[in-house]
């Protein structure tokens, strides 16, 4: 009889809060950790708020209450990313909008920006992280992870166009060749007079694509720039954030804002998180990635790939594996992988991950001043 009485109870205050918000149904469970923000926990705070005030259900993860939302109580930012990662893998939460995070390669995050020429949306893939440790191979895989991303929020058929940045006529090609074995790719058309999927500075600011494809480096900067143009860089005021990082098999659904962005682009965020739970994004991940490799994308990536260097005899085998919560960055990810054998061979279990700054080569906090060591005698960093 208790029960009962709670699913009815629950039933009707889900029929007050969809009258009240103007959306019915279960709301996606969204999370955003309130440490760490240039501006301050009160900024997650106000963020917090205005997501729910737009039928997002949201946790604060951090130290503020608030009625209109949940909180987790924690003392410092590396409880608090803990916590995000047990909610998550717990499913207490769905999602997550945090300030940081180191994925792993193979999995980037996808912008999201409104163009200040039309104010269109527009999503940026990619923008944190990297798809591949190869340039081009990258923007391939992004691609697959920004249609997946626009498909989810609602586009069916979203226009992909290619930044005009080194390697934009390789994957142009690569895509085309996809598309040709039948993976369904819809390509923009520039807005400048000469056409073409091949997008100039204009298109970015007019929106002339769904989904604008470039590196992640790049992809960051163009951010930073559409989402605080008008306000000098010290408070991103306009868009939804960095994005979710997508690939491959990846479940954890975790949303990239900068330090310095304000409260309306992480309530934005918070949204742009509810809307792929709500969108099934794992099931049109799913779909995407079968697609793309039945249309060849391996065989795609392959043909493109650059010669190697012929390849050492040696075998460095894999150390056992230890926890990696120390990290070295400033390493080139061309030499990623390069660096992480160095450790192994070393006896040093070792990562590649890439986190907000660029690459990085991860390892237990005993190891790593050991591994700076090695790394800066094979002149990986300096």
């Amino acid at each position: 009889m208790a029960q009962i009485e709670k699913m009815i109870a629950k039933t009707f205050m889900d029929i007050a809060t969809g009258l009240e918000t103007g959306s019915f149904g279960a709301r996606p469970r969204i999370a955003v950790t309130g440490l760490g923000s240039e501006h301050g926990e009160a900024n997650s705070v106000e963020a917090a708020v205005l997501a729910a005030d737009r039928g997002v259900d949201v946790t604060l993860i951090g130290t503020a209450e608030n009625e209109k939302f949940n909180t987790v109580k924690v003392s410092d930012e590396d409880e608090m990313y803990k916590e995000m990662e047990k909610m998550l893998d717990s499913g207490d939460i769905d999602g997550c909008v945090t300030m940081h995070y180191p994925f792993p390669i193979g999995v980037s995050t996808v912008g999201r920006v409104v163009t200040p020429g039309k104010g269109k949306q527009m999503f940026i893939a990619n923008t944190t992280g990297t798809s591949a440790a190869e340039r081009i191979e990258a923007m391939i895989r992004n691609t697959i992870a920004g249609i997946i991303t626009a498909k989810a929020c609602g586009v069916k058929n979203p226009t992909v166009g290619i930044l005009n940045v080194d390697g934009a006529r390789q994957c142009e090609g690569a895509l085309k060749e996809l598309q040709a074995n039948g993976y369904d790719i819809h390509f923009a058309e520039s807005s400048r007079a000469d056409g073409g999927c091949v997008m100039r500075g204009n298109d970015l600011l007019v929106g002339a694509c769904d989904v604008m494809v470039t590196d992640s480096l790049t992809g960051n900067i163009l951010m930073k720039m559409m989402s605080s143009y008008c306000t000098g860089g010290s408070y991103e005021a306009v868009g939804y954030g960095y994005g979710p990082g997508i690939g491959e098999g990846y479940d954890r659904l975790v949303l990239i804002v900068s330090r310095a962005s304000g409260a309306p682009v992480l309530a934005n965020a918070m949204e742009y998180a509810a809307q792929l739970v709500k969108g099934n994004y794992r099931e049109i991940a799913a779909k995407e990635y079968a697609a793309a490799k039945k249309a060849g994308l391996e065989k795609v990536i392959a043909a493109r790939k650059p010669v190697k260097k012929e390849a050492s005899e040696e075998v460095v085998e894999c150390p056992p594996k230890e926890v990696v919560t120390a990290s070295v960055a400033g390493i080139e990810v061309m030499d990623l992988e390069d660096a992480v054998q160095a450790l192994w061979k070393a006896k040093i279990y070792a990562e590649s991950g890439m986190g907000c700054t660029g690459p990085l080569v991860m390892m237990s906090e005993a190891n790593h001043d050991k591994a700076v060591e090695i790394l800066k005698a094979a002149g990986y960093i300096s």
